[in-house]
């Protein structure tokens, strides 16, 4: 394959990327939503019978060089993501958000775990889990966009929300390292076989390369610390941190069995915070990212976008999974940040605030198909959640403050005539 049989498949995908894009934020939904359009528009040119199209498009050689794009799409979405999480957040609430972000991991993971079972009772213990993990995955930034637009996001519903999301992504992350790091070396075989390799082996594994990653990260902060005092936002400080996320995402999966997008992520993490020069590579990455790679990733999702792998009780699942991962977080959040004392009302916001879904679900998803422990028939049944939520939230949360602020438009007590 020459090198200019891309340009025609790249053009197409970033164009329609961008312009899809565009319409999705101007409807008030996530990006990726218009980008997920993008590939299924990309995708309906498969049923075009003109063999040089065909070729151009789906060809297995173009189709393994656009893979590969996607992947690094993912890493550098996940590196990003890391850049942006400030655990320094977590102080402004304290307690609550952790109380918050655990019920909000742990319910539901355990709906879409349950709802696993219930419809495939033969699959293995690690595939049960992964589709609940899959549904841990919170993307505030319609959220906060809507409390910005309302004048609430400093307040203590939007504070514990941003707070939440933070620890959310991390512990996340942690969760999927975790079955991932297993389901390396599970057997074939249904119920408890991924049992058979050592499981202590597989968390040392786990724990060591959190340990080393961090240890490592200490370094890299003293080194980034003595290029913002000599060269401030230089070129070679982007350089540097897209070298130290690859190499972090290279040796999580490689040598310790825990996905690359977890080493990316804590790669973001160990250079993002109190570093000066964080939003400076943060600009450079997204710009990097969302310009040319992760376009590619999300219209390759909607370009092998498929009905056809949907049975009847396949279709039953995915409607009760996609009800599991709105009210999970609806609940777990909701009930979480009851129990730390908010009103009903600051609760109910709360878990609304906390259910839209979007990039890190997706990414998610694909590690799973990709591990084999995911059917990829879910892909439209997680696009409807990333859909649903996008669209709800923003209806729920305005209309819960409207709500709130109707029986306020009149005064308790009114001036008597005459005063000043």
């Amino acid at each position: 394959m020459q090198a200019f049989e891309l340009l025609l498949p790249l053009a197409l995908i970033l164009l329609l990327s961008k312009l899809m894009g565009l319409g999705a934020h101007k409807c008030g939904m996530p990006a990726v939503i218009g980008m997920l359009l993008a590939g299924i528009l990309v995708g309906l040119l498969r049923y075009i019978p003109w063999a040089p199209l065909q070729k151009a498009f789906f060809g297995d050689e173009v189709k393994l060089v656009l893979d590969v794009m996607s992947k690094i799409g993912v890493v550098l979405i996940m590196f990003s993501t890391g850049l942006g999480t400030d655990l320094k957040k977590l102080k402004a609430t304290g307690v609550a958000s952790v109380v918050i972000t655990s019920l909000g991991v742990v319910v539901p993971m355990g709906l879409g775990t349950l709802a696993a079972y219930c419809f495939f009772p033969h699959a293995s213990v690690l595939s049960l889990l992964f589709y609940g993990a899959i549904l841990t995955a919170t993307s505030v930034s319609v959220t906060v966009a809507v409390l910005k637009e309302l004048g609430k996001l400093d307040s203590k519903v939007g504070t514990s929300i941003v707070a939440a999301a933070v620890l959310d992504d991390v512990i996340g992350i942690i969760v999927l390292s975790v079955i991932t790091g297993f389901s390396s070396g599970a057997g074939d075989g249904g119920g408890w076989d991924w049992f058979r390799p050592n499981p202590l082996l597989v968390t040392i594994k786990i724990v060591v390369f959190f340990i080393v990653a961090i240890a490592l990260g200490v370094g890299l902060r003293k080194l980034f610390d003595l290029m913002e005092r000599k060269a401030p936002h230089n070129r070679r400080v982007p350089i540097i941190s897209l070298a130290a996320c690859f190499v972090y995402a290279y040796c999580a999966e490689k040598f310790f069995g825990v996905a690359d997008i977890t080493g990316a992520y804590i790669a973001g993490i160990l250079l993002g915070g109190t570093l000066s020069e964080t939003p400076y590579v943060e600009s450079k990455v997204d710009t990097m990212g969302y310009l040319f790679f992760s376009p590619i990733f999300f219209a390759s999702i909607g370009m092998d976008l498929s009905f056809e792998g949907i049975t009847l009780p396949f279709l039953a699942f995915g409607l009760v999974y996609v009800v599991c991962a709105l009210l999970g977080k609806l609940l777990g959040c909701g009930l979480g940040a009851k129990l730390c004392k908010f009103k009903w009302s600051e609760s109910l916001r709360v878990g609304l605030g906390m259910m839209v879904r979007a990039e890190v679900v997706l990414i998610c998803t694909d590690r799973g198909v990709s591990a084999g422990l995911v059917d990829p028939a879910i892909y439209p049944f997680v696009f409807l959640i990333i859909l649903l939520s996008s669209v709800l939230t923003p209806i729920l949360l305005k209309w819960s403050y409207k709500r709130e602020e109707k029986p306020a438009s009149r005064p308790e007590n009114p001036p008597e005539w005459g005063e000043n």
